[in-house]
């Protein structure tokens, strides 16, 4: 990455490519890699290595399903949407996500 590029964090890419899907599903890997990459306004950068590692990843959580499909290249591409685990997995997720914020914002405040 570069040096204006940003690291993701494990916990913190599941939750982005979860609610990626809730709102975009299907998709295939790179369209969600770079939905990400948007959202981001390209502040994150995702590659192969990073992203269907994670997709692998939520698929055998059982908290995504896929099914092979063609792109809009006319290859065939695997494409993702959310599982009803998935689904009640971002609400724990998120939960999760908004305490450890709460917790560094803290941390990060100007000392009184």
């Amino acid at each position: 990455m570069g040096e204006n590029k940003s690291d993701v964090l494990q916990g913190t890419l599941d939750l982005m490519v979860l609610k990626t899907l809730e709102l975009m599903e299907p998709l295939h890997g790179y369209g969600i890699a770079r939905r990400i990459e948007q959202v981001s306004n390209n502040t994150l950068s995702l590659n192969q290595g990073t992203i269907y590692p994670a997709l692998l990843r939520l698929q055998q959580r059982g908290w995504i399903k896929s099914e092979w499909g063609t792109s809009e290249n006319n290859r065939r591409a695997k494409y993702y949407s959310l599982s009803r685990l998935g689904k009640k997995q971002i609400e724990r997720e998120t939960e999760s996500w908004e305490r450890i914020a709460a917790t560094m914002a803290r941390f990060l405040a100007p000392s009184r």
